[in-house]
């Protein structure tokens, strides 16, 4: 009798003991380490672009239970009394707070899919119209320019020309090919020269810029062809945001007293 009543109490202990080994990871030392450092751990990785699956709950556990022994021993140490560790400390608990005021403060301010299509409009409006498959020779002088204008009248291939004495590196090489852009794109000097261009043709004199002077010739025409919405949603949400945080940023900042 006594043997049973001794089994059933050692029952009530376990089952009672049952809820605080769920919620821990490990016992180390005496000390229990919280199944909930597992959690905030697979949180991390995920963020980082690791994804945790279920095969990798024993390596998590393994990690939670090696910082809680290397830590344990840091405090016997006496390490968690200096200086350093504790303005270290603070600076990882600021860390911490910014990022959740953050996180919050876009929870509480997302971009709605009426601010999207709004900035999208707005957009299209600044970069519809034409755009022009370009090319261009680009040197330093303007009797060079005019050099270049008399060798291309003279039955001289442009962009045999603009490999040999363009000094843009980028379009030089590729035969001073621009590729498709709006005006917007370039330099207004340039811009209104290439405007009044027609397919095919070049420039009748150099167009002195910042840059030099440049032999422009338009090669092709068309209407401006832009993203779908749906193509650039997620970057026009993520500039706003940031530019919604920036600015939340710069309110508290001017709100706070700095003496």
């Amino acid at each position: 009798m006594k043997k049973q009543l001794l089994q059933a109490a050692a029952a009530v202990a376990l089952l009672a003991a049952l809820p605080a080994f769920a919620q821990n990871a490990a016992i180390v030392n005496g000390k229990p380490v919280p199944k909930a450092r597992m959690d905030v751990l697979a949180q991390q990785l995920a963020a980082a672009g690791r994804p945790v699956t279920p095969e990798m709950q024993g390596q998590l556990r393994e990690e939670v239970v090696a910082r809680e022994i290397f830590m344990q021993e840091a405090q016997k140490q006496g390490l968690d009394a200096t200086d350093d560790y504790k303005n270290q400390l603070e600076l990882a608990r600021q860390a911490i707070l910014i990022r959740q005021l953050f996180d919050n403060y876009r929870k509480t301010n997302a971009v709605s899919d009426a601010d999207a299509q709004a900035e999208y409009d707005k957009f299209v409006a600044a970069n519809g119209g034409k755009e022009y498959k370009a090319r261009h020779i680009l040197v330093e002088k303007e009797d060079q320019a005019q050099k270049i204008l008399a060798d291309l009248k003279k039955g001289a291939k442009f962009e045999d020309l603009a490999k040999k004495q363009s000094k843009d590196p980028g379009s030089g090489a590729n035969g001073g090919d621009l590729d498709w852009a709006a005006p917007a794109s370039f330099v207004p000097e340039f811009s209104e020269a290439m405007i009044k261009l027609k397919k095919g043709e070049t420039t009748p004199a150099p167009v002195k810029s910042q840059f030099g002077y440049h032999i422009i010739r338009v090669d092709d025409i068309r209407q401006a062809q832009l993203p779908k919405l749906d193509e650039v949603k997620p970057q026009i949400v993520q500039q706003l945001q940031q530019q919604r945080l920036q600015k939340y940023q710069e309110e508290l900042r001017a709100k706070a007293k700095v003496e």
